[in-house]
């Protein structure tokens, strides 16, 4: 019998635009996006391998069961089979010769494609950095918005287009993550929501046992002795011989007989000691509570009467030449300090311009450090950007153009405009723009002072989250694509403006786009005269 070759042509996927791998990944959704093409890759790779063992498989079984039916009736009458010298020639031949071709067949690897382009595409690939990234932003968005695990894994979020949930595995994985950062509170709520969904009867490879011994001594580490005792019971009666579990239940047990004691002799000493407790968490981070909460649009509202001093209006750049007879619209969203809002200041092909002179140069976010002043990355910032000049298109120079005609001040000592895309529950928490008095060092290698205003283009709308905030005065600015928001930074005389201290929020759903422009204090000098009074 002559065997049909079987060829498996697997297509090596066309590689990321990228000259060396990248990290970072959850940083920014920009970037990520190239991931899913390199996944769409893999899975046509996958299924081209598929569809050659498949064909493998199917020469064999046809083989088989020719030889089946040829066998069965040789059995029967091994003689008489043989009798016929064509039957006899045809014996020798396929044990031979033939079941030696199919010996070759059966060990024929059909992976190869799929294992090259896997090997060339694995470079790009996330790494453990940004699977913990990712998960910490999960564990940060629940945390800003109020989310319970249950509504997040079954990915109830506001405004998602593809709806997605967690499996029990999934929930553990977050799990584990929290616990290697000695984060036990959300340890305790995602192994919880992996044992109910479990108990719920979900199909997984998560094991109970595993996921009752994360938490129950994540609920040990949180104080709940009668908790973790109970979840240790249940987890010996899964594994009765469990070595860790029955070593944790004598332990527990020993600890609640000593406690039982202390009991007895306790006095009202505790109970202040709790009020005093009560009193220090209430107390603790009161910015961060602030921001939370201005991110979820539950900040402050504005009294009526200081409404009506906020107003929209046509504006020509103080008569500038460009925009008399074109004047641009122009928003008040805040009076102290004042923020506006300038409405369809930047087209649709601008900003998709913009995003792709910076996609291919995006790179982790940086703070200025004030001990060394330095840049550096920081927790705190989670996005990536990418800085352009005005001289490297004529887009981006119309921008800078514009921006100067609209806010009166010289753009010739600004930074070059940063492009910014956040990732997986981007943000950037509370900071100032300016240098305060203690970093008198932090611009003195562009030598053209503080940065005495800020310029912010909104270049995608987001489904949800993503707020710009002002937590020292309750103000919430939301992001709307093709619109600009302006503050100054510091106050004619020079001073810092400390209430203009603020964060972009956690993007809870949807893809953010930003630039910025900051605006120096050299160049300003007859554009935004210096006045005697130091918060004037």
């Amino acid at each position: 019998m002559v065997f049909k070759k079987v060829w498996c042509v697997l297509a090596l996927g066309f590689l990321l635009p990228f000259s060396c791998a990248h990290t970072d990944f959850f940083t920014s959704i920009g970037h990520m996006t190239d991931l899913i093409n390199t996944e769409k890759d893999l899975v046509v790779s996958l299924k081209d391998y598929i569809k050659a063992e498949e064909s493998k498989l199917e020469q064999i079984k046809k083989w088989a069961e020719k030889l089946d039916q040829l066998t069965d009736t040789a059995t029967k009458d091994p003689e008489g089979f043989l009798g016929h010298p064509v039957n006899a020639f045809k014996l020798m031949k396929r044990l031979n010769t033939e079941w030696g071709e199919l010996e070759s067949l059966v060990l024929k690897d059909m992976s190869d494609g799929f294992i090259s382009n896997m090997t060339i595409q694995r470079q790009f690939f996330p790494n453990d950095e940004d699977q913990t990234g990712a998960a910490k932003a999960l564990l940060r968005l629940q945390d800003t918005y109020n989310l319970d695990t249950d509504t997040l894994s079954r990915g109830n979020l506001p405004g998602v287009k593809h709806k997605s949930f967690l499996t029990a595995e999934d929930c553990f994985e977050l799990g584990k993550i929290a616990y290697t950062e000695a984060d036990y509170y959300h340890t305790e709520l995602w192994m919880e929501q992996a044992l109910k969904q479990l108990d719920e009867g979900e199909v997984s490879s998560a094991d109970k046992v595993y996921i009752l011994d994360y938490l129950s001594y994540a609920v040990y580490q949180q104080g709940d002795l009668g908790k973790a005792m109970a979840l240790t019971r249940r987890l010996l009666e899964l594994d009765p011989e469990h070595q860790r579990a029955n070593g944790n239940m004598k332990y527990f047990e020993y600890i609640m007989a000593k406690e039982k004691e202390a009991n007895k002799s306790s006095t009202d000493s505790e109970d202040q000691q709790e009020k005093e407790t009560e009193v220090k968490k209430k107390d603790y981070l009161p910015e961060r509570r602030k921001y939370e909460m201005l991110c979820r649009g539950e900040g402050l509202k504005m009294t009526p009467r200081r409404q009506k001093r906020l107003f929209c209006r046509y504006y020509d750049g103080n008569r500038n030449p460009r925009y008399i007879l074109g004047p641009v619209k122009q928003e008040d969203e805040w009076d102290k300090p004042r923020i506006v809002r300038f409405l369809d200041i930047i087209s649709d092909e601008e900003i998709e311009t913009v995003k792709e002179l910076a996609k291919p140069r995006l790179s982790r976010a940086t703070v200025h450090d004030p001990e060394t002043g330095k840049l550096t990355t920081a927790h705190y910032r989670v996005s990536k950007s990418a800085w352009l000049s005005g001289y490297e298109s004529p887009v981006v120079s119309r921008i800078n153009t514009r921006i100067q005609d609209l806010t009166g001040l010289d753009v010739s000592t600004a930074e070059e405009l940063q492009v910014a895309n956040y990732g997986v529950g981007g943000q950037y928490e509370p900071h100032f723009d300016f240098a305060r008095k203690d970093e008198p060092d932090a611009f003195k290698e562009l030598g053209t002072g503080n940065r005495i205003a800020t310029w912010l283009f909104y270049m995608s709308d987001v489904s949800a989250g993503g707020a710009t905030v002002f937590p020292e005065v309750g103000a919430s600015v939301w992001p709307r694509k093709g619109t600009a928001v302006f503050w100054y930074n510091l106050f004619p005389s020079g001073e810092g403006d400390y209430s203009t201290r603020h964060a972009a929020c956690p993007v809870l759903v949807g893809n953010k786009w930003v630039s910025n422009k900051w605006l120096h204090e050299r160049g300003q000098e007859f554009r935004r005269p210096c006045t005697l009074s130091e918060l004037d």
